[in-house]
């Protein structure tokens, strides 16, 4: 298989979707992999390091796309890539198309077969090819929300940790999984009074386990999380149904209760995110403010900190990249369900019922195309 790596172009977009180990395990199989001269130089890879690896460097994203049977991507395509996409090229990538009609739309009409990272599931219903992003992004969530604390930030003057005789901020994390896991173990280890609000019994006896107490947990509800939202000086939305739009938790009346230079930071931004007020921002204009609350809703954090999220990304989505080149598609997903369930559209058609639900499109079982 023709396997391309073009340079992701979406605003501030750092990462790369493949390492040269990646590229290599790839070559030394037989496959053909073609790399957009500069792809890797956001993460610290340079173009020598993927032609050492076996890789064709080609100069433009033109000839990756023109070439490739397979694209091997970080984000969703933006505008300038829909018309590079050809009828029964597989797009492998993070895609996010419940809350995309466009681009959903740009997918069924040049019949790309669309593989979502975010919808690839493990044998233990966990989504493996997300959780590393997730980690990454709930790390971060309480990097971003400490700095826009500071009072030069526009915030409330906050030190997460507070300090002898002062006490340490309130951060509230909607969402007990792995984002929001990762967001309170940043925060506790910070020092703030850290509540993760969680809907299922299950997972909050799992957290207590995690952190012996250091952390509490509180179930969700209308009135734990009016609760929440007005205690908290640091806001995470950390909520999501795998492929779906996320809920809409909080809403602007909530917002309007919270303290003024408090801060709210989406990580669910890229399944349309949970707050009411949430809109999509970007690496170089971050954060808006509604109702005195500063937003943080960047639709690609991890991308901030590139070379890191790309070798963590590759150890994830390497394995299903070769089912895939070594396979052919339809093989490679009739054989492994898992694989199956990342995509969401092929031959024109809806192929994930979540996709298709929140679009309000015809969804069709991937297994009536093959």
């Amino acid at each position: 298989m023709i396997v391309g790596l073009p340079k992701e172009i979406k605003d501030n977009e750092f990462r790369v979707g493949l390492v040269p180990a990646g590229v290599a395990a790839l070559t030394r199989t037989g496959h053909t992999v073609l790399v957009e001269s500069g792809a890797g130089l956001g993460s610290g890879i340079d173009d020598a390091e993927y032609a050492a690896a076996g890789a064709t460097l080609v100069a433009t994203a033109d000839e990756v796309f023109a070439r490739a049977e397979m694209i091997v991507k970080v984000k969703e395509p933006v505008e300038p890539e829909y018309a590079r996409m050809r009828e029964g090229q597989i797009l492998y990538t993070y895609l996010h198309l419940a809350p995309a009609e466009k681009l959903t739309d740009v997918l069924l009409e040049r019949k790309v077969t669309g593989v979502a990272y975010e919808t690839i599931t493990a044998a233990n219903g966990t989504l493996p090819l997300l959780t590393p992003m997730s980690e990454v992004a709930g790390r971060m969530s309480v990097h971003v929300g400490a700095y826009y604390l500071q009072k030069p930030n526009g915030g409330r003057g906050v030190l997460l940790s507070g300090v002898p005789g002062v006490p340490p901020a309130d951060v509230v994390i909607i969402g007990g999984g792995v984002v929001g896991t990762n967001a309170a173990k940043i925060a506790a280890g910070m020092g703030a009074d850290v509540t993760i609000l969680e809907a299922s019994p299950q997972r909050m006896r799992e957290l207590d386990d995690i952190f012996f107490g250091r952390v509490k947990t509180v179930a969700s509800n209308p009135v734990t999380l009016e609760q929440g939202c007005r205690r908290a000086d640091l806001l995470i939305g950390a909520v999501l149904i795998p492929g779906a739009a996320a809920p809409k938790l909080v809403s602007r009346a909530l917002i309007a209760n919270m303290k003024k230079g408090a801060v709210a930071v989406d990580v669910a931004v890229d399944q349309g995110g949970c707050f009411e007020t949430t809109h999509a921002t970007t690496h170089s204009d971050p954060v808006y403010t509604v109702d005195g609350v500063i937003h943080y809703c960047v639709a690609n954090m991890p991308g901030a900190v590139a070379r890191t999220s790309t070798f963590a990304l590759t150890n994830s989505t390497l394995p299903y990249a070769l089912e895939l080149a070594n396979r052919g598609f339809a093989r490679a997903v009739s054989e492994n369900p898992h694989l199956a369930a990342g995509v969401n559209t092929h031959r024109g058609a809806i192929t994930y019922a979540a996709v298709a639900e929140a679009q309000g499109k015809p969804y069709t079982p991937l297994e009536t195309l093959l």
